[in-house]
C-alpha cells in the first residue's frame, strides 16, 4: 500500500457506483415519479462512443437529458449505452461512467461533479443546462429549481 490514502480517488468511484446503481433501477423499473437526468460527459473520453455530427457540435463536452424518451439503456461495469432524441434523429451513445463531468437530477436537487486536476482553478457552480443537448424535452428551471452539487476537491490535499 502507498503512503497515503487517496480519499479523493475512493469517493469518484462510488460516487460512480451510485450512478451506476441508480441507472441499473432505471434499466429495470424506468424512471420514477418525476426523475430525470442532466448528465454532462467528456466527448473525447477514448471509450466515449458519439455520432460524428455530435463529436463536432460538442468537441469537447455534451449534456444529455434522461426524460420523457429514451431507449435501450444498457448498463455496464464500466459505462452505460443509451438511444436518445436529438431534434428527431435517434442517436445511440456509450458514456464510460469516468466521463462523465455531471450527473443532477433537479427534480429532487440533488448533483454530483466529477473534478479533473485541470478543472481545479475553474469555477464551482456547474450550469448543468448549459449546452444541453435538444432532447425534444422542455426544461422549465424555474420549475425544477436549482440542484445542489457536491464536489469533493476541497478536502483533496
Amino acid at each position: 500500500m502507498s503512503g497515503s490514502i487517496d480519499y479523493g480517488k475512493l469517493m469518484h468511484e462510488a460516487m460512480r457506483g451510485l450512478i451506476q446503481r441508480v441507472l441499473v433501477g432505471v434499466q429495470d423499473n424506468g424512471l420514477p415519479g418525476a426523475h430525470h437526468f442532466f448528465i454532462t460527459f467528456d466527448t473525447t473520453h477514448p471509450e466515449a462512443r458519439v455520432a460524428d455530427w455530435l463529436k463536432e457540435r460538442y468537441p469537447s463536452e455534451m449534456t444529455v437529458v434522461m426524460q420523457h424518451w429514451f431507449d435501450d439503456l444498457e448498463v455496464t461495469e464500466d459505462g452505460f449505452s443509451i438511444t436518445l432524441n436529438f431534434g428527431d434523429a435517434p442517436e445511440h451513445l456509450y458514456i464510460p461512467y469516468d466521463a462523465i463531468q455531471t450527473f443532477v437530477d433537479p427534480s429532487v436537487e440533488f448533483g454530483l461533479r466529477f473534478e479533473s486536476p485541470e478543472a481545479e482553478d475553474e469555477p464551482s457552480d456547474p450550469d448543468p443546462g448549459e449546452e444541453a443537448e435538444d432532447t425534444g424535452e422542455a426544461r422549465d428551471d424555474e420549475a425544477q429549481g436549482e440542484a445542489e452539487v457536491v464536489s469533493l476537491d476541497s478536502f483533496r490535499k
